[in-house]
């Protein structure tokens, strides 16, 4: 296989970089810094928002949107490329990710005009904040089992149901939803019918969100309860009952999203390197230390090599299976590895928790070691993932 880079793409790379060295100094705190809870997620958020204004100043906060919405319509491995320089720079996270990576793209390939013109600016400028309303209590891990309904109702839907694990909806001021609009489809055994992805104001009457605060003292996470909420037809994301493949364009866009991880893997084991030495040198002596160091480094390289794969198959016009499966458990199971290492590498000051004065990196590290649990779950568990190879590429028998 043939790594190289063409000219075009090299010089994307140089001027990504050179912009970086010129704004990304004035951003370099850290995010973890502040006590846990809604105040240093606000914290944070605002620090986004700005970075993603900055962004969009040199046109770097929507490259995979068009020119005409201020995106630099850039190809598969250029992706690759912005997502390696961000990792390697540790800029920060943007504001408006979902609207940005997936949310965007789905108005701009489904919208109408003027569905575009309302809505594109402020995800762009981070006026707007987006959340994303897929997940439900009763659905588990079949997105397709979703049971919150929409009514239609004159020029409006009326909506019935719960949302879950919803991401920021308690500040967000728009949400895409994926709702019911024909209740007969699961009995009918035809649960991707009827489903519909409706734009949502979060501000309306009848919609509740509730944080959930998680293991690590943070309230990202929210379960939304729709009460008689209307919504406008004409918020409706493409026509009635085609949400499934509004869905699975936006999800198509988080995978695209997700090919930088495993250069952000190897800046966290760079990062942990250099922090131990710093901080307990002698655990690098240790035999078990190195030999882990030495597999997780060896992991983080084929892993970014199964991403190349994957994406050269894109460029090809081919699917990209089962590679795309295989780096996203690779990822699951390096950030997890990288967090537990992170703990037993810098020993009692690695368990510091953020907001204390001792805290190693502002309590990254332990922060981590009960964050990155979530990897199991988030786009996608590993378990339904694992049944997937198992069934479709590996061809084991069933029982």
């Amino acid at each position: 296989m043939d790594f190289a880079f063409t000219p075009e793409d090299e010089a994307f790379r140089a001027e990504l970089r050179g912009w970086l060295e010129e704004h990304l100094p004035d951003f370099r705190e850290s995010e973890t810094a502040g006590p846990a809870g809604g105040t240093a997620l606000m914290s944070t958020m605002e620090r986004r928002r700005a970075w993603q204004r900055r962004l969009n100043e040199g046109r770097w906060a929507a490259i995979n949107w068009p020119s005409e919405w201020g995106g630099r319509e850039a190809t598969i491995m250029q992706n690759v490329i912005y997502s390696e320089e961000m990792a390697r720079a540790r800029a920060p996270g943007i504001y408006n990710a979902n609207g940005i990576w997936q949310i965007g793209p789905m108005i701009i390939r489904w919208g109408t005009r003027e569905q575009q013109e309302r809505w594109l600016p402020g995800i762009l400028s981070a006026d707007d904040h987006w959340c994303q309303g897929f997940s439900e209590p009763e659905a588990g891990s079949d997105l397709a089992n979703l049971r919150c309904s929409a009514t239609a109702d004159g020029d409006d839907y009326v909506l019935e149901g719960r949302k879950i694990w919803i991401s920021t909806a308690h500040i967000a001021q728009w949400g895409l939803f994926l709702v019911r609009t024909d209740p007969t489809a699961i009995q009918r055994k035809a649960k991707h019918e009827g489903i519909t992805a409706l734009i949502v104001d979060m501000r309306v009457p009848g919609i509740e969100c509730q944080p959930l605060r998680d293991i690590t003292g943070d309230a990202m996470f929210n379960e939304v309860t729709f009460a008689e909420a209307r919504v406008p037809a004409a918020y409706r994301l493409g026509d009635e009952g085609q949400g499934w493949q509004v869905a699975m364009g936006t999800l198509g866009h988080e995978r695209v999203g997700t090919s930088g991880l495993s250069i952000t893997l190897a800046t966290e084991l760079e990062r942990l390197i250099a922090t131990t030495r710093k901080h307990n040198p002698a655990a690098l002596e240790d035999p078990s230390i190195k030999d882990r160091l030495a597999r997780a480094w060896t992991q983080i390289t084929l892993t970014r090599l199964l991403n190349y794969r994957a994406l050269s198959k894109v460029l090809k016009g081919e699917k990209n299976w089962p590679e795309v499966p295989l780096a996203k458990l690779q990822w699951s199971s390096l950030s997890q590895t990288l967090a537990e290492l992170g703990c037993d590498m810098l020993g009692p000051a690695g368990i510091l928790a953020r907001g204390g004065a001792d805290a190693v990196d502002n309590g990254h590290w332990t922060h981590q070691y009960c964050w990155q649990r979530y990897t199991s779950i988030g786009a996608g568990t590993t378990e339904v993932q694992k049944n997937i190879l198992a069934d479709r590429a590996i061809q084991l028998p069933r029982h």
